[in-house]
């Protein structure tokens, strides 16, 4: 369990940093983008652990598959609590984009300061395992230069995987983007742990450009243009497909809905005086007819 305290330590560390940069920036809507760049960079730095425990831990510390859940799980809810609404996502931030909710050059910000982070958490975890405070950082140490590469099904298959993996995200986050952070944040938590544990055997579903370029972009297996296809283009097509089948229409793109048709009430009331005027020559017919009394 040594090891297990030593990530502790370096989750704790992490998690400050980010909540100290989010502090800072926070009352500055200018600088959303610095906000970006810290969740990014405490998700890939938290993630890069936790892959070192899956991939070591398991076998080197005998930790088992319960407990590698379970940290995932608390990496994912402590992020969506710390962070809030910048989520260190690219498919996020251009999903605001094509909904007229940011700027251009916001989005161009943000998606760059996410990669940066990603980039950055990338070093500083290679120097935490250099220190070797473990055993298990000991044996990650000397496997860095020859990690395990997470798409471990064809290019196809893993875009495919991510493809599917986000769409059924985004859908998620759309149906619960007016709920309550209390209600959300814990739903997303559990929901991207399922959905990394389902995926583990083809591409771990990352469903985020920036957090799959920390984490296998730099293994052997594949080439980058092959990762870019399976990570970056099938998550942001996932995510258009998401847009698409929940407003029926890309604001950004085009206004037309392509999907949905809504009958408005006031064709309804015009059918209703339709029916009307066709019963009424019915009913004038006998209120005009002569009285038959007098016979």
């Amino acid at each position: 369990m040594s090891g297990l305290n030593a990530s502790l330590g370096y989750f704790l560390a992490v998690v400050v940093f980010a909540a100290l940069v989010r502090t800072l920036f926070k009352r500055w809507p200018r600088f959303a983008f610095v906000l970006e760049f810290a969740s990014s960079f405490m998700l890939v730095a938290c993630r890069l652990e936790v892959q070192t425990i899956v991939e070591v831990g398991e076998w080197a510390g005998g930790l088992g598959p319960d407990v590698t859940l379970t940290v995932l799980f608390l990496v994912l809810l402590t992020h969506g609590v710390i962070c809030g609404d910048a989520s260190g996502n690219p498919t996020l931030v251009v999903l605001n984009f094509l909904q007229l909710e940011a700027t251009t050059v916001a989005t161009l910000l943000s998606v760059a300061a996410q990669f940066l982070g990603a980039h950055l958490a990338l070093h500083v975890a290679a120097y935490y395992w250099t220190l070797e405070l473990t055993d298990m950082h000991m044996i990650k140490n000397l496997m860095a230069s020859e990690c395990s590469t997470s798409l471990l099904v064809s290019v196809l298959e893993g875009f495919i995987t991510e493809c599917v993996c986000t769409l059924v995200l985004h859908l998620v986050l759309l149906n619960l983007r007016r709920r309550s952070a209390l209600i959300r944040v814990p739903l997303i938590a559990v929901f991207l742990t399922f959905l990394s544990h389902i995926a583990k055997g083809y591409t771990s579903a990352y469903m985020s450009p920036s957090l799959s370029y920390g984490l296998t972009f730099q293994c052997p297996g594949f080439t980058f243009s092959q990762y870019a296809v399976v990570y970056w283009l099938g998550s942001l097509t996932g995510m258009i497909l998401a847009l698409l089948m929940y407003m029926g229409h890309i604001p950004r793109i085009f206004a037309k809905n392509l999907l949905y048709f809504e009958k408005t009430r006031f064709r309804v009331k015009k059918a209703d005086k339709a029916e009307k005027k066709k019963a009424q020559p019915f009913f004038n017919y006998f209120s005009n007819q002569p009285s038959r009394k007098s016979e």
